[in-house]
């Protein structure tokens, strides 16, 4: 079952929306870090969310780590599962509100790297890692 999971028919050019789709998460969550007053608990409380001291450097932990694992292309189907919880949150959680103000127009503009982070990792979670990863190494090695 372990190998089944990281076995993937998914082509070579996978890679280029694991990298981008892993980097972004990644560099998400190292920014959570380093100006957490923009983008960590600052961010977290401005937007109601519950426990923003915490809640905060929790996820920015999941986007580096689970991020990382996605750039490498090792257990990527694993890894992308708390990262789309966390888009679906922060979708939920940031767009809500644009929609309700400003309307259709102004949620899809502001919503787009959001969408397309969802869809990269829905997409990594049916394809695979891809070719060229660590998941296909482990997948054909004799473990």
């Amino acid at each position: 079952m372990w190998k089944q999971s990281l076995s993937t028919d998914a082509p070579a050019s996978v890679i280029l929306i694991r990298l981008l789709t892993g980097a972004v998460f990644l560099s998400e969550g190292i920014q959570k870090f380093i100006n957490p007053a923009e983008v960590g608990a600052g961010r977290f409380a401005k937007i109601g969310l519950p426990n923003p001291e915490f809640l905060a450097p929790f996820v920015g932990t999941f986007e580096i780590v689970c991020g990382l694992l996605v750039v490498l292309g090792l257990v990527t189907r694993f890894a992308v599962i708390p990262l789309l919880a966390i888009i679906s949150v922060a979708i939920i959680s940031t767009k809500t509100p644009i929609l309700t103000d400003k309307g259709f127009w102004a949620t899809a503009h502001e919503a787009r790297t959001d969408y397309a982070m969802l869809l990269g990792s829905v997409f990594l979670l049916i394809a695979g890692a891809g070719r060229w990863s660590l998941d296909a190494r482990l997948a054909n090695s004799r473990l």
